[in-house]
């Protein structure tokens, strides 16, 4: 067949990354076989696989005034990692967008939920559903103790840190103007940007 001089011509793109095809539920141990750079953010919640793209560049702008306003106020008994693992029980391995954790200097694969002090997620168009409701009850009975959830929408960013109570999270402060206050877990102000 002929194609038409002003019709271009479709190449053939094998796409980045494939979930290779896996019977019945993904357990803890299938879900670390996977590729490591898939360029998506691949989690597993009860068995089956959360796949999230790569961010935009306004998500990691955010991500990294969060790293920098942070950085300072770390003690040497914890350490600030971005994107890192946290396996939480035998059925749920989550990727945060940044976290806290109490085991400074540990080179492992995954961090067991009980080692995160804070977690953050930034949120993005497709995955708000999922920091908003699904991820913040994942941490609450991990029992993470904060929960950092940063909207990215407006402008200016705007921020909502959460503390884990018996009831569940509540809300101890909000970022105004862009600019984040917190007094714990850490002591620092983070200008989120706008």
């Amino acid at each position: 067949m002929r194609r038409s001089a002003n019709v271009a011509a479709v190449p053939d793109i094998e796409p980045e990354y494939l979930v290779p095809w896996h019977p019945g539920e993904w357990t803890v141990e299938d879900f670390f076989e996977l590729p490591e750079d898939s360029g998506s953010r691949v989690e597993l919640v009860d068995g089956t696989l959360l796949v999230s793209p790569a961010p935009a560049a306004r998500h990691q702008r955010i991500l990294r005034r969060l790293q920098l306003g942070l950085h300072g106020a770390i003690g040497s008994d914890a350490e600030l990692l971005p994107g890192v693992n946290v396996r939480m029980g035998d059925r749920r391995v989550l990727i945060p967008d940044l976290v806290i954790v109490t085991c400074p200097d540990e080179n492992v694969v995954y961090f067991s939920a009980t080692d995160v002090l804070l977690a953050v997620e930034i949120e993005s168009p497709s995955t708000k559903v999922q920091d908003r409701i699904l991820k913040r009850e994942l941490y609450t009975e991990a029992k993470i103790p904060y929960y950092l959830l940063v909207n990215a929408a407006p402008r200016p960013v705007e921020a909502t840190l959460y503390e884990l109570t018996e009831g569940g999270y509540r809300e101890i402060t909000r970022s105004t103007d862009g600019k984040l206050s917190l007094t714990r877990p850490v002591a620092a102000t983070v200008d989120l940007g706008g």
